[in-house]
């Protein structure tokens, strides 16, 4: 659990600061789930400077509750999250200077988006927030208040996280007091966690992922998983402390992401379409002979293997359907759904090979090569079974839209 914040302030010395004007928003790493926005009475004159910046005023100030009077919800709202900012330093500082004037100790993990953005998104030649989100296409209401640079924040981290493949943002944030009983221990690590796909995490107590699956439900799964009788996954089960999931948009992102790592599991395509003795046929794949595509059940094949024969180009000409198959020499965008609603997925293949994948809403603009680099996560490697689902995509015209590469 993540709180984005962003904080103004009057303009004083260092120190001697107050907050003018709080947002914090609840985002569970794929939705906000809460918020919090306020005007706050800051006591002291705000200075010109930050008055014109901001354009808050101290008659805007005037009636506006007094830290002290909001301190409760900012407690509730940041509980067991840790707290997110473009240059956090400044914001918990803040915070906590105006909690310590009230005899509190306010204490939180922290995470700031300029560090992940430098390390994520290398070659910037600004990383200020506003230059930053003009980059990446993040729209900014209302910049330099409080409410605007926080949400644009929110959108500045699922794209960091998106594109953080070592997942070491999940596994620097740990979780503590799992109860000893395992029923009730798998109790509290699945209740939260919701029926969508996507890729489940599995954490111990430092945080280390020990393991890694994609799930099509991901509550159901990982319930199933950690109350199997398997050896190897009550191992699991024994060590897990903690569990985070990552949506993903398509299957074929999920197995994407799953493939850069070493515990990637591959996906069994039993049966192969051949074409032997003039016709078209589904059977099980050999280890001699490649097929034309590969199939995870014969029902699968067999569905195929109808919209080819109904085709009179395919139908008796192998040739035309390899050609069609072919990957080579592509240079296209294969755009799908996204991991929310307003969002899609993009697959970039190039000179015929799945270079990188990426998300974007459907406000930003990705005609051109530059903005695709910058929201796009490069991969190590492609199976041919991600190859495979894409010919198959191509067959049955379902799942993708596909666009040529821009060439600049």
């Amino acid at each position: 659990m993540y709180a984005i914040v962003d904080i103004e302030g009057n303009g004083g010395a260092y120190r001697k600061e107050c907050i003018t004007e709080i947002a914090i928003y609840r985002f569970d790493g794929h939705e906000v789930v809460d918020q919090f926005i306020s005007l706050v009475h800051p006591e002291e004159p705000i200075t010109p400077f930050v008055q014109k910046l901001t354009g808050i005023t101290d008659k805007m100030v005037k009636t506006a509750p007094k830290f002290h009077e909001l301190a409760r919800r900012v407690v509730e709202i940041t509980e067991n999250a840790t707290l997110v900012g473009h240059n956090i330093k400044f914001d918990y500082r803040m915070i906590r200077q105006s909690f310590q004037k009230l005899g509190y100790d306010f204490i939180k993990p922290t995470l700031d988006t300029i560090d992940l953005a430098k390390k994520l998104i290398p070659g910037e030649s600004s990383y200020s927030l506003g230059k930053l989100c003009k980059s990446l296409g993040i729209p900014i209401a209302d910049r330099h208040r409080a409410s605007g640079d926080a949400r644009a924040t929110v959108e500045l981290l699922k794209i960091l996280l998106s594109k953080d493949k070592d997942k070491e943002v999940i596994q620097s944030l740990k979780q503590e007091n799992q109860p000893a009983n395992i029923q009730q221990k798998i109790v509290k690590l699945t209740e939260f966690l919701p029926a969508k796909s996507g890729i489940v995490y599995f954490q111990n107590e430092e945080g280390k992922i020990i393991y890694r699956i994609y799930a099509e439900d991901i509550n159901q799964t990982a319930k199933k998983m950690l109350s199997s009788n398997k050896k190897s996954f009550r191992k699991i089960c024994t060590e897990t402390a903690q569990i985070e999931f990552e949506y993903t948009g398509t299957p074929l992102i999920a197995k994407l992401i799953l493939l850069q790592t070493s515990k990637a599991a591959r996906e069994n395509l039993s049966q192969g379409l051949y074409y032997k003795e003039g016709k078209y046929i589904v059977e099980k794949s050999t280890k001699n002979e490649e097929p034309l595509l590969r199939f995870k059940s014969k029902l699968q094949g067999l569905h195929a293997l109808k919209i080819i024969c109904e085709n009179e180009e395919f139908k008796n000409h192998p040739e035309n359907l390899k050609k069609f198959l072919s990957m080579e020499n592509r240079n296209q965008l294969w755009i799908s759904s996204g991991r929310t609603k307003g969002e899609k997925s993009f697959i970039v293949l190039q000179n015929g090979k799945i270079d990188a994948f990426g998300f974007y809403k459907f406000y930003h603009q990705i005609a051109s090569l530059e903005k695709i680099n910058k929201l796009k996560t490069k991969i190590k490697k492609a199976d041919k079974g991600i190859y495979n689902e894409l010919k198959l995509s191509l067959l049955l015209k379902k799942n993708y839209e596909i666009r040529e590469l821009p060439k600049k």
